[in-house]
């Protein structure tokens, strides 16, 4: 295809990009590494300083935390996440703002034109994306570019760029077709994100010991959670300790004393007093310590700040008495069954739960069913849907009360919102779709008119 002929709107341009490769996820690096060397993204860092994100579940929070962290502290930031739940822009975030659609339209165009600068070079949607992103940070330089591994970690587009810090949260079961269901086998693709002298920050204890294996084969040093950082719970607020990057403290560690006296004269950090952020600690933690590898000389008003305004849609997100949460593996279903456990309401819990065909749909509803009263499953569209119907024949195995068969969230969002008592709540979960359906209801008109008013007269029954 012709330049003249190349898309000139976003909608556009990701019509084409879905349709341009034969497969939506083709893992490895030589077709993204060779496009990537003909734009220029391998003779420099694209920022001051990279932090990559990779880990089964807590990347979107570790990078929302990032972020808003690096901003207090007053640096110029860019971030690439994936994937988007309303709108593509939210992928890419210059500067704390979602990216325009002329900023990811020239990245596109910058791209399309160096993967047919010699032989042509076919790229998957998220190949695509990631380029331009990348291209587009590039031409900022900030000081910092917060990057978000889409699957895995070893073979995915982002891991073309070396990081300057690499982020491992957790290591769970998800997307069994590429990564398998050995966590060791896991846990080597996530580590694939580590550089030799580079600071490895691992986010949980419980990591498989394939994850510190690849960073002493690769030479990475290594910040474990438990042990060179750590961080508890004092009520309300909460307490972290870390460290400076081990090379930084030099003959005279006294010059990392800030003027907040966070950094003592070993080198270590504590904050105390911090907000909960309402994402997990663990990953707040190992972002404290990441920026502080990264070379930042953390304040203790700018991350209190921080962690008290940071928002991620989408993750235990309330709406009212709606809860919203991506979460679709067990792993994480069971860190929302203990958030919902430790908030707890006069009412019921109804879940509106909508999977994917390829999820773990049955350790997904163990997980919840501890903190869940009834269920409205619903139906989700595609090649990787999966029924309304199957997930009720699942939730009756496990013994759960299932009210309605959805037959889209949007609809079931409709119907539960016409029988729900004032002192109710509704989690909704299980998929990116199934949230982002409902958050685009909540957005629109919510609920209607007339179910406002059925609830009104069904509330005193529904007790």
């Amino acid at each position: 295809m012709s330049e003249d002929a190349l898309p000139t709107t976003l909608p556009a341009w990701l019509a084409r990009l879905e349709a341009a490769h034969p497969v939506g996820i083709d893992l490895g690096l030589e077709r993204v590494a060779e496009v990537a060397r003909r734009l220029g993204l391998l003779e420099a860092s694209p920022a001051a300083r990279v932090i990559t994100v990779a880990g089964t579940n807590g990347k979107g929070s570790t990078v929302a935390m990032l972020e808003a962290l690096a901003r207090a502290h007053g640096l110029s930031t860019a971030t690439y996440t994936s994937p988007h739940l309303l709108r593509y822009n939210e992928r890419l975030r210059l500067d704390g703002r979602q990216a325009d659609d002329a900023t990811l339209i020239a990245g596109f165009e910058a791209v399309e034109a160096a993967r047919l600068d010699g032989e042509p070079i076919s790229l998957t949607y998220f190949e695509m994306g990631t380029l331009g992103a990348l291209w587009a940070i590039a031409r900022q330089r900030p000081a910092l570019a917060i990057l978000e591994v889409g699957l895995g970690g070893r073979l995915d587009a982002v891991n073309v760029i070396d990081p300057d810090v690499a982020v491992i949260t957790t290591v769970a079961q998800d997307h069994a077709a590429f990564l398998g269901t050995d966590l060791e086998g896991i846990g080597r693709e996530k580590a694939g994100i580590l550089r030799p002298g580079r600071p490895a920050v691992l986010g949980s204890t419980t990591l498989p010991a394939s994850v510190r294996r690849v960073a002493r084969e690769r030479g990475a040093d290594v910040y474990a959670l438990g042990e060179a950082f750590q961080r508890d719970s004092d009520g309300e607020t909460w307490r972290f300790w870390g460290q400076t990057p081990k090379e930084s403290l030099g003959s005279d560690p006294n010059g990392y004393l800030d003027s907040k006296g966070c950094i003592g004269a070993d080198g270590r950090i504590a904050l105390a007093e911090l907000p909960d952020p309402g994402l997990p600690l663990d990953n707040a933690a190992s972002a404290l310590q990441a920026l502080a590898l990264a070379g930042v000389s953390l304040e203790a008003a700018a991350c209190r700040q921080a962690l008290a305004s940071v928002r991620l849609p989408g993750r235990m997100q309330w709406l009212g008495p709606w809860c919203l949460d991506v979460g679709h593996n067990p792993h994480a279903a069971a860190y929302v069954a203990d958030r919902l456990a430790a908030r707890p309401c006069a009412g019921r819990t109804i879940a509106l739960i909508g999977m994917l065909a390829d999820k773990d749909a049955d350790g997904v509803i163990a997980a919840l069913a501890p903190s869940v009263d009834a269920w409205v499953p619903a139906s989700l569209e595609g090649e990787r849907a999966r029924t309304a119907d199957d997930l009720a024949e699942r939730l009756a195995r496990h013994g759960a009360t299932v009210w309605h068969r959805g037959t889209s969230p949007a609809e079931a969002a409709d119907w539960l919102s016409a029988r729900l008592a004032p002192e109710d709540r509704v989690l909704v979960c299980g998929s990116f779709f199934t949230v982002a359906a409902v958050l685009a209801w909540h957005q629109a008109d919510g609920p209607s008119a007339a179910a406002t008013a059925e609830r009104a007269t069904r509330s005193e029954e529904a007790r």
